[in-house]
């Protein structure tokens, strides 16, 4: 079994909290992998003055590797099926973010509602704070601190790959 599913929502509205929940509850089952978009392109891979570092600069594509993990510098934008390539070797492939990839997409949100983002989700994530009468009878609600749920949503909705 190869799927894939995205998770999407503003800045602070817990997708990151949800992910991590999600994973905490499959890992021991599932091999899982995560793709995190940076859209504002401030995630820091690596301290200034290191090789890394001054690799990435170059603007060379950089793997770096050690006993325990290898990591991967783009700075191209990569396909679904190319980030799919490059990780191999997973059960389940929750993308945080990258509304331009063909996948199933969950929302998060608490405290307001972004409507841009209807047109990309099938289901939402949500807390009491959102009044659920805002949402279209198409998106399906799920409770966004009910894991199990979630969990089951993936599962029967996730693409296969």
């Amino acid at each position: 079994m190869r799927k894939a599913i995205a998770i999407t929502g503003p800045s602070n509205s817990g997708k990151t909290t949800l992910i991590v929940k999600v994973v905490e509850k499959l890992i021991g089952t599932y091999k899982i992998a995560i793709v995190k978009n940076d859209p504002k392109d401030k995630a820091q891979f690596d301290k200034e003055g290191k090789d890394s570092y001054k690799f990435f600069q170059t603007g060379a594509e950089v793997v770096v590797t050690s006993p325990n993990r290898t990591t991967y510098f783009s700075h191209r934008r990569k396909t679904l099926e190319e980030i799919v390539d490059m990780v191999k070797d997973f059960d389940i492939l929750l993308v945080e973010g990258l509304k331009y990839l063909p996948l199933p997409r969950i929302g998060v949100f608490r405290g307001d509602i972004d409507e841009s983002y209807f047109e990309y989700i099938q289901a939402v994530a949500i807390d009491d704070s959102i009044d659920k009468s805002k949402i279209p009878s198409h998106i399906e609600i799920l409770d966004l601190n009910n894991v199990d749920e979630i969990i089951s949503w993936i599962l029967k909705n996730a693409k296969e790959l």
